[in-house]
């Protein structure tokens, strides 16, 4: 009788890891989920903030003729340009740029971006007076934002890997809004 209680113990704790190595995967894939959920929410936080950018600089925004001053690839390289003295609406338009840059490299993990804004399409292009009065145009733009979501640390860590590896998932945020 000795040898099936001592057995019977053995079962027991064989079950009791079993259940508790469950537990250990679980809590990994909940930890690896919220990670990509932060990162998801920082995609969508980095959009809305550039923008409103965008959007506070109409001039910038519409350009001349129709052509966005904020349309192109990012991350783009740091403007060393402040603003503080004042700019007129391309500059602003570069310094949000690099701001947007520097926010995209910091918060997603080997982030890159694209930004197209077009007023193909609409009968009414407005003029340099009219920009500054912020009505409602039919131009709309669209915001690509791609970044790895490895479940690692910050972007400067994660700029240099390979994304082709197991684990690495590209991610593709695009949005189509009217600024």
């Amino acid at each position: 009788m000795r040898g099936f209680s001592m057995l019977e113990v053995l079962i027991a704790i064989l079950v009791f890891s079993l259940g508790v190595l469950g537990l250990a995967g679980l809590l990994i894939f909940a930890i690896s989920s919220n990670h990509v959920a932060y990162l998801r929410t920082q995609a969508t936080f980095l959009a809305h903030n550039m923008a409103n950018r965008m959007g506070a600089n109409p001039a910038g925004l519409w350009g001349t003729g129709g052509t966005s001053f904020y349309n192109g690839n990012y991350p783009v390289s740091a403007s060393t340009a402040s603003c503080a003295a004042g700019c007129n609406p391309q500059q602003l338009a570069a310094y949000d740029m690099a701001q947007w840059s520097t926010q995209l490299t910091t918060f997603l993990p080997n982030a890159k971006g694209n930004i197209d804004c077009t007023t193909t399409g609409i009968s009414y292009t407005p003029n340099s007076a009219q920009v500054d009065m912020r009505p409602p145009y039919g131009g709309t733009c669209t915001m690509t934002l791609s970044w790895n979501e490895s479940g690692g640390a910050g972007g400067a860590q994660l700029a240099s890997i390979d994304t082709s590896k197991q684990g690495q998932k590209l991610h593709t945020f695009e949005w189509v809004f009217q600024p």
